[in-house]
């Protein structure tokens, strides 16, 4: 897949972005690395008509919205399940962000949500200064 040093930069920060996440593994299927929660694919970093592009599993909804915008596409394999977005372009990466949490989520089991979860309540609860919590009476 021919890329630029722009497209290299994307293409290793969606992969830290992705294996950041629980339970997550990167494989090489159908010639090119996906992002697995469990067994499921959430992502994936794939050439298309000879570019590199990110793919993620969406709600059908999440798609049709992203189809609006000019930088997403129809991801070719994806039975409308899935959007894609070209690599080699300037990304808005507060969205790509949140594109791969939601493709997480979509296909994570539920002990992954929960550490997700855990992980993320975890600042929240260090920012009360290590104060308990009152309990109930």
């Amino acid at each position: 897949m021919p890329t630029t040093p722009a497209a290299e930069r994307a293409l290793a920060r969606v992969r830290r972005l992705c294996l950041a996440l629980p339970e997550t593994t990167e494989v090489m299927a159908w010639g090119h690395p996906v992002f697995k929660a469990g067994t499921k694919t959430f992502a994936a970093i794939e050439p298309l008509k000879g570019r590199p592009s990110l793919a993620f599993r969406l709600e059908p909804v999440d798609v049709d919205l992203l189809l609006s915008q000019r930088s997403f596409f129809e991801t070719p394999y994806g039975r409308g399940l899935w959007a894609s977005t070209w690599a080699d372009t300037r990304l808005d990466w507060t969205l790509i962000a949140g594109l791969v949490e939601r493709s997480y989520r979509i296909v994570a089991l539920k002990r992954m949500l929960s550490a997700l979860d855990g992980a993320a309540a975890e600042p929240a609860r260090m920012a009360g200064r290590g104060r308990r919590p009152r309990r109930a009476r």
